[in-house]
């Protein structure tokens, strides 16, 4: 049975107070939520270490928004897998869209990230998709599927999250169609060495889209962005029907 896998990236927002009010109304909001679906919340690096005081005992776990891949060294910026581990930290993002446009990740430099942050214990979520550009051309799944067999070489397939975000449908508020987002996630799961690889959906995900997106079979949860800044929305996201 594949997991279910929920997460909240606050990319760049959030004061490490800020998140301590976030907490206080959202964890009320899990005390019926199906203990079958992980939940997790990615913060900025300076809100991992409150929050991995604030977050231990509760069903919420921690995730980064990027990994190094070298154990240390002159990289001004970065940040290593061991640094993560060390404060609770389980899972982290790795080749986010914005990584890649904004950064200058590729998937040589994505396949690095994915298998140090294995080697270090963390389990990645590996971000792939298509620019609105790329998918008018008709280039979709041949993108995907150069992305993964870059992406996915020497990696562990059973320690492993993937995250369909078509970048078009990134904080537009453009929702890709769900049958459209189940298409493409049942195309990935065709290309990986293990079919139980949980494969969520990202891209303008909130809490009135999210019950048509989870009925979707090949879905097996959600990145979200701006809808997992507020605690209510999230909490209703976590709690889909």
């Amino acid at each position: 049975m594949r997991k279910i896998v929920i997460a909240g990236n606050w990319k760049m927002f959030k004061t490490q107070a800020e998140s301590q009010e976030f907490l206080q109304e959202f964890l009320p909001a899990l005390e019926d939520t199906p203990q079958e679906r992980d939940v997790l919340l990615c913060p900025p690096f300076t809100d991992l270490g409150i929050l991995s005081k604030s977050l231990h005992g509760s069903r919420v776990q921690l995730g980064a928004q990027n990994v190094h891949w070298v154990e240390n060294g002159a990289y001004t910026g970065e940040i290593s897998a061991p640094m993560l581990t060390e404060i609770g930290v389980r899972y982290v993002i790795v080749g986010h869209s914005e990584r890649r446009q904004y950064f200058g990740e590729t998937n040589e430099t994505v396949n690095l990230r994915l298998k140090a942050a294995q080697y270090y214990g963390l389990t990645p979520i590996l971000c792939v998709g298509e620019t609105k550009q790329q998918r008018d051309a008709g280039e979709t799944e041949s993108l995907i599927i150069s992305q993964l067999d870059q992406g996915l070489v020497n990696v562990d397939q059973y320690n492993l999250v993937i995250a369909y975000e078509p970048i078009w449908a990134i904080g537009t508020g453009d929702t890709c169609e769900t049958k459209e987002a189940n298409r493409v996630i049942g195309l990935i799961r065709s290309q990986l060495k293990n079919p139980d690889v949980p494969i969520q959906y990202g891209g303008s995900v909130k809490a009135n889209n999210i019950d048509e997106i989870m009925a979707q079979p090949e879905i097996d949860g959600v990145l979200v962005g701006g809808a997992s800044l507020e605690p209510a929305s999230f909490a209703r996201i976590v709690n889909y029907q």
